[in-house]
């Protein structure tokens, strides 16, 4: 697979990841739901099905790593009495494409924060849900560690969480094939069909470096949050979930 980034770049650094989603977000909706297949949508209904219940009867939470707000007709159809979701992306392209194309019509109930969301400040204790679909895999280990205890710092105590990405099927008989598709397959058709561009090229790579979400929730864990693992279709997605529990007196 070409990775875009010169040997100096840090593929993980804020602004890096910014300039790829904001280079492919006008095709990112289309191109991830028919590359994967569909299974992106899937995921993204599962990710809120694993979401624990809410406690609060208009609760208010966070969309990290938002990207194009495609998790949120599944979470207010589960959660029809949400007030309020706090998008957090650091991508304008994205934000542009979920609020004018998109969502529109559930612009009352969303605020969109363009940030990276390792450098803003949430307030503790101050949502009732976080959620997050396909962002975890722009950030690295060390990141992943800022992202566990932003999520534990925010919660309300009885808050809930669910996040999931796509993963590296490992031990799976088809994970050569799986592979193939990503690192092969997906390159050459951006390359003939989207004039050389590059940038879903590097989702791939940031997919295949991520491996599985089981580290992200041996953070969580240890963030004292009550953590759920799980795998989708052999693996091609993982996703964490849970909740933060109420504290003792």
């Amino acid at each position: 697979m070409t990775n875009p980034a010169t040997p100096s770049q840090d593929i993980y650094d804020a602004q890096f990841v910014k300039g790829v989603f904001d280079r492919c977000s006008s095709r990112y909706i289309g191109y991830s739901l028919f590359f994967s297949f569909g299974f992106t949508e899937r995921w993204r209904r599962q990710c809120v099905e694993a979401l624990p219940p809410l406690q609060e009867a208009a609760p208010r939470g966070y969309d990290l790593m938002a990207g194009t707000g495609e998790v949120w007709p599944h979470l207010l159809r589960r959660f029809p009495g949400i007030a309020a979701i706090t998008a957090v992306d650091i991508s304008s392209g994205m934000h542009e494409l979920a609020m004018e194309r998109l969502h529109a019509h559930r612009a009352h109930k969303i605020d969109f924060v363009e940030a990276d969301v390792l450098a803003n400040e949430l307030p503790a204790d101050s949502a009732d849900f976080v959620i997050s679909t396909f962002g975890l895999k722009t950030f690295n280990p060390s990141q992943h560690a800022k992202l566990a205890k932003l999520v534990a710092h925010c919660l309300k105590p009885g808050g809930s969480f669910s996040m999931i990405e796509a993963s590296d099927p490992k031990g799976w008989w088809l994970r050569p094939l799986y592979l193939f598709h990503l690192k092969v397959v997906l390159p050459l058709v951006e390359r003939i069909l989207l004039k050389g561009a590059q940038d879903f090229a590097m989702i791939g790579i940031y997919s295949t470096n991520f491996g599985d979400a089981s580290g992200l929730a041996a953070m969580l864990r240890a963030e004292g949050l009550e953590v759920e693992f799980k795998r989708f279709f052999f693996g091609c997605a993982t996703a964490v979930s849970g909740r933060k529990p109420f504290k003792h007196t």
